[in-house]
């Protein structure tokens, strides 16, 4: 199965797409789509729309994963963070492919068994499942996380005869 994994921002969306095939996982594509800070917001998104729409016409992922947002103090930045989000769920809709979501804790739960882990930590665990580099920068290896998680607990629905 490909996944592509998605970690929302209004300047830098990371994605990450996987292949995930008996439970183990090889990395396809990752990086970052970028908007111009210069442009109107409604250029920023109408911009992350189309680069998505390409990167998803290039790897035809079956299903995407995303990250639920999560803000603890800077309300300001989650409001254009859920601007961004909103465009990379209704692009995904609009192919028709399969959505999913993570919070932050069960992107860490899934990837180290535990939901309080750093960042050094995820991305250990990134490279060794995906037998990479730490990836760069850390949106994109953030991607990389949410992808993987996806395929965890789909594994999971599967195995528990929740998902054909």
């Amino acid at each position: 199965m490909i996944i592509m994994g998605l970690d929302p921002g209004t300047a830098i969306t990371g994605y990450g797409v996987i292949e995930a095939a008996a439970g183990k996982y090889r990395a396809l594509s990752y990086g970052c789509l970028r908007t111009d800070s210069k442009l109107a917001m409604p250029q920023r998104l109408l911009s992350l729309y189309q680069q998505l729409a390409a990167l998803i016409q290039e790897h035809q992922p079956e299903q995407i994963a995303v990250e639920q947002l999560f803000f603890n103090k800077n309300i300001t930045t989650a409001v254009p963070v859920g601007q961004a989000r909103g465009v990379l769920l209704l692009c995904a809709a609009q192919q028709g492919i399969a959505l999913a979501e993570y919070t932050p804790l069960e992107v860490k739960q899934a990837l180290t068994g535990y939901g309080r882990a750093d960042k050094q930590q995820i991305q250990y665990m990134i490279s060794r499942l995906l037998n990479i580099e730490t990836p760069k920068p850390d949106d994109a290896a953030d991607a990389l996380a949410i992808a993987i998680t996806h395929a965890h607990y789909y594994q999971g629905k599967k195995l528990r005869g929740e998902v054909e």
